[in-house]
Formats: C-alpha cells, sequence, structure tokens
C-alpha cells in the first residue's frame, strides 16, 4: 500500500470537512436562526459560498498551493469550531456514510473524455494566472467555462497536486444524497411513507446506480443530480413542509449552483411559474418581499453575473453562444459568424448529427424542425437512450414487486402537482426538440417524470407486514449494484491499463497532453516580454498573441490584428 494512496484517502475526507466548515459558517452568518438545515444542504452551501468566491478571487489571482492550503485549513478550523454548535448526530452519521460508499468512485484512471481535452487544462490554467481576457479565442471549449472548474481549482494541494480536479463532482453528488438520505430517515421515523418517501427512495437508487461512474459526470451530470433535488424542495413546500424562508434558501442555492454548472439550465426558471401559482393561490399573494429579503437572492445573482462576466471575457459573448447575447467589437470577441457556426455545431452533435468520426454535411438542413429525428432514432436512441429507458423501466419493476400490496391507503393526503407536472413536460420537450442528448438534462427530466406518478402509485399501497425489510432490501441492493459496477470498472482498469489504486492511486496525466494549454500559455506571454514589449520583429508560431491593459494580459488572434509598443503602452492595429 503506497502512502500516496493513504493520503489520497485522507485528503477526500479533510476536502468534505473543509466544505461542510465554509456551510457551517456560512448557515450560522446567513441563515436565520428559526431556519434549521441538514447537513447535506449545508455541504451545498459550502460548495456555493466557494464557487462564488473561486470566481470572484480569480480576477485578481491564481489558485496557488498558498493560498488552496489556506483556504483548505481555514475551512477545516471552521468545521471545528462550528461543529459544537451544528452537531446533529443522525446527520453527522448519514454523511460519514454516504461519503465512504462513493470513496471507490473517486479512484480511476480513465477520465471523461473532455477531461484531457479542456476540463483539466481550464482548470490548471486558474491555478497558474490570474485572469486572462480572450482565452476563448485558443478553444470554443473555453468560451463557456463551468464552475465546476473554478471549485476544482480550490483543491489544487501540495503532495495531491492537480490529482483533485475531478473532487466536484464527487462532493455535489456526495452531499445530495446526503440530503436524500436525511429526509428519507426523518420521514421513515415519523412512519410517513407517502408520496416524497418513495421520489427520495427512487431519486436515491437512480443516482447511485445510474451515476456511479465519476468519469462520466463531466460538467453535466452535477447539474442533473441538483434538479431532483430541486424538484424535492418544491415538492416539500407544495405539501407545506417548509416556511417560505428555508423554500427560497434552498432553491436559491440549488438552483443558481445548477445554472452556474450549465448554462442551459437557465430554462429551469420556468419552474417559478408554479411556484408562484402555489404561493398565490395558498397565501393570496407572492411573497416577493419574502424572496428579496432573503441573502442568498443577492449571493447567487452575484455567481450567474460572475459567470456572465467570465462568459464576455473569455469570449465576448454573455451567454454563449447565443449570437443575440455577443458583442464583436472588443478585440478578443469571437466573430459573430464563428458563434453562429458553433451554435449549430453543438445543436447538430446534441441531435446525432455529428460524433467524434462524422459530420453531416447539411447541419442547417438537418437541424431545421424534426428532419434530424430519424438520424437521431438510427444512431442516439437505440443503444443509448433505448439502454437506458429499460435501465429504468428495470428499476421501476424492482419497486413494484418489493412495495406493492394487496391493501389500498385511503386516508394518504394527496399533492396536487398538476401544474408543476405540465411544467416538467415542458422542460421535456424543450430538450427533446432543442438538445436531446442524455448528458444534456435528458437523464433526470425523464427519471423525474417517471418518479413523481410512480412515488404517488406506490403511496397509495398499504404496506405493514415487513416494511423495514424491503427498504433495507431496496438501500443493499442499490448500493452493491453501485460497488459491483465501480469494481468491475476497478478491474477493467486494471486489465487495460494495469492501473492499481493501492500502488498507483491517481488517474492518467500525459505531460504533452494534460499540460499542452499551459505550454502554449506560457510561451504567448514569453513572446510579449520577449519580442513585443522590445520591439523586437520575431517569428510567431503561437495560435495567440498577448497585449496588456490595465494590467491584465488580452490574448487575441495574430489573423485579426498587430501589437505594438509606443510609449510603453500596447497599441492594437487591427490588420484588414
Amino acid at each position: 500500500m503506497s502512502s500516496n494512496f493513504l493520503f489520497f484517502n485522507f485528503f477526500y475526507f479533510l476536502s468534505v470537512v473543509s466544505t461542510l466548515g465554509y456551510g457551517f459558517y456560512i448557515n450560522n452568518l446567513l441563515v436565520s436562526k428559526n431556519v434549521d438545515l441538514d447537513y447535506g444542504t449545508k455541504g451545498l452551501i459550502g460548495i456555493f459560498i466557494l464557487t462564488l468566491y473561486s470566481i470572484l478571487s480569480h480576477f485578481f489571482i491564481s489558485h496557488n498551493f498558498i493560498h488552496n492550503s489556506i483556504l483548505f485549513l481555514l475551512g477545516i478550523i471552521l468545521f471545528i469550531f462550528f461543529l459544537k454548535f451544528n452537531y446533529q448526530k443522525k446527520d453527522f452519521k448519514i454523511v460519514c456514510l454516504v461519503f465512504i460508499i462513493l470513496l471507490i468512485a473517486f479512484f480511476c484512471f480513465k477520465t471523461h473524455d473532455d477531461f484531457p481535452y479542456y476540463h483539466f487544462p481550464y482548470t490548471n490554467y486558474l491555478t497558474k494566472s490570474d485572469l486572462i481576457i480572450g482565452v476563448g479565442n485558443y478553444d470554443p471549449s473555453w468560451r463557456s467555462p463551468s464552475s465546476i472548474f473554478y471549485f476544482n481549482s480550490l483543491f489544487y494541494l501540495p503532495i495531491v497536486k492537480y490529482y483533485s480536479y475531478h473532487i466536484g463532482a464527487l462532493l455535489i453528488m456526495g452531499y445530495s444524497l446526503s440530503i436524500l438520505c436525511i429526509k428519507m430517515f426523518h420521514r421513515y421515523n415519523l412512519k410517513n411513507f407517502d408520496q416524497l418517501f418513495f421520489y427520495k427512495l427512487l431519486s436515491f437508487t437512480f443516482i447511485l446506480i445510474f451515476f456511479y461512474r465519476l468519469a462520466e459526470h463531466g460538467t453535466d451530470r452535477s447539474a442533473q443530480i441538483l434538479s431532483f433535488i430541486l424538484i424535492l424542495e418544491i415538492l416539500y413546500f407544495f405539501k407545506k413542509e417548509q416556511d417560505l424562508n428555508k423554500f427560497f434558501t434552498k432553491i436559491l442555492i440549488i438552483g443558481s449552483l445548477a445554472i452556474s454548472l450549465k448554462v442551459f439550465y437557465l430554462v429551469y426558471l420556468i419552474l417559478l411559474i408554479p411556484i408562484f401559482q402555489f404561493i398565490y393561490v395558498d397565501k393570496k399573494k407572492l411573497c416577493i418581499n419574502e424572496l428579496i429579503k432573503n441573502k442568498f437572492f443577492y449571493l447567487s445573482i452575484l455567481l450567474l453575473l460572475l459567470v456572465t462576466i467570465v462568459n464576455f471575457l473569455n469570449s465576448g459573448c454573455l451567454l454563449y453562444p447565443l449570437t443575440a447575447s455577443c458583442f464583436d467589437s472588443f478585440s478578443w470577441s469571437t466573430s459573430l459568424i464563428e458563434v453562429d457556426r458553433m451554435r449549430f455545431h453543438y445543436e447538430n452533435w446534441a441531435k446525432s448529427g455529428a460524433g467524434p468520426s462524422f459530420s453531416l454535411n447539411n447541419i442547417n438542413e438537418n437541424i431545421a424542425y424534426f428532419n434530424w429525428l430519424p438520424g437521431w432514432v438510427e444512431r442516439y436512441f437505440f443503444n443509448k437512450v433505448s439502454d437506458y429507458l429499460l435501465g429504468l423501466l428495470f428499476m421501476c419493476i424492482i419497486f413494484l414487486i418489493i412495495f406493492c400490496s394487496n391493501k389500498k391507503n385511503s386516508n394518504k393526503k394527496k399533492l396536487r402537482l398538476n401544474f408543476l407536472y405540465i411544467i416538467l413536460v415542458f422542460l421535456f420537450i424543450e430538450w427533446f426538440y432543442n438538445h436531446p442528448t442524455l448528458r444534456y438534462g435528458g437523464y433526470s427530466i425523464i427519471a423525474i417524470l417517471v418518479f413523481i406518478p410512480m412515488s404517488k402509485f406506490l403511496s397509495n399501497y398499504h404496506i405493514k407486514k415487513n416494511l423495514n425489510v424491503r427498504i433495507i432490501l431496496i438501500l443493499c441492493l442499490t448500493i452493491s449494484i453501485f460497488f459491483y459496477r465501480n469494481i468491475d470498472r476497478l478491474a477493467r482498469e486494471y486489465k487495460q491499463y494495469n492501473y492499481t489504486p493501492l500502488k498507483v492511486t491517481y488517474y492518467n496525466v500525459i505531460e504533452n497532453h494534460h499540460f499542452r494549454v499551459e505550454k502554449e500559455f506560457s510561451n504567448i506571454v514569453d513572446f510579449y516580454k520577449d519580442c513585443t514589449k522590445k520591439r523586437i520583429e520575431c517569428k510567431n508560431q503561437n495560435k495567440l498573441i498577448a497585449y496588456k491593459k490595465y494590467g491584465k494580459f488580452i490574448f487575441v488572434k495574430p489573423s485579426k490584428f498587430e501589437i505594438k509598443q509606443f510609449n510603453g503602452k500596447d497599441i492594437l492595429i487591427k490588420i484588414n
């Protein structure tokens, strides 16, 4: 057993502690004393505030060893200090158990396909430099970064170094599962096996089984996991089991975090319609004041504003690749033609008109209306979507076999969810028409549409006999499948790559591939210092050239501009 293996385990649990420490602190600072939040939600608050800080701080400093070590240790200190004020024995045990279960997923050799392409390089850039304007000119993938890169960059620490750039997805998954477990066992203790109990049990099972492999999470599945929690909080509110202040606090944190992870989750703001409709029917007023008074309302706006500013400084677009939000008059701006080209490319890819080894010629014609549907069915529905639907169906059948009985419940209070369900159907239609790939929200929206009626159906049965055994059976089956799939994954990685976590521990990093962008950015800066600033004519072999303004480097394409020095200042000359 290597020292790296032991330290990696130690670092993993300290990361949970540090993040939760910030959650404790912000909860104590900003949340009303009469609002009692569980440990899972406090963990998400920790992620939320660290993500907000990470984006804001990068405007001025890099997230290097010293900066991150201080931040990391401060989180641990905050956890120790505030634990005595926040200690909840059951919550603590559940969070510990969840992260012990998830530990096996943290070990991997092969990462996500996009990880060496831009996830790792972008996160690594955040640790080596403060803000550079115009990095989106390097590659389209750098124009609209996920906030998870900023969060992950805070875990660039001594010894573990850059081998922790995948921890963000696991922390989001862990705290989300903790929320489901804590709420589920609370309902279990009350012997309240209603629709909410089964929704939580279904969601817990789904996330652990279908999202078992961390390497597949990328920037997409974390937001999908949060969408299960978001809908759960709405269901709780509709059942009148939490007040407005607590409800707004939770949905502001979860919703803004999900949008910052993947900007197209802005469409989920439509869920505000059934929420405010319910408030108006119940209280005869919209209660906007309660929302505005909530401190997280302003922090959520700040987070989304910072994400928008980063998009703009990277690409010249507020919401890349939405052409209407782009300004091509800035030196670093992506041209509107290029933005449109990439928008069509992304939509064509989502509609299975392009892949790693092929692309249809007439993209505009393919993505119009439902012209893409036959190709999507042939290339994507069969195998990908069909396998997913069969797995979901099999899971539901198992639940029906275990929990159905001959006795119907007659006194269960029913939730009126018609309007909410209509909105969810609309979100499914939007997903299917615009970006019908499972990674772009398909996993969660399909599962949620199934789980709401499924949980209602299961709650209609009166199960007295062996109920404890049935619940334990589902949980044991779920956890066993999760372990089996990860053990099988590790066995395959051992066979294919000779990966042994006890000895190798860390995921695979290829010097010339993972660090290529760092080297290229360094060359661009060196070219500026050695040639542009010294007014020496040099042959530029870099993709970009740099100039300085207001103390910040700005990267532009050499085909569009020349940089000259005049009286110690950079002069930008446009090439016609």
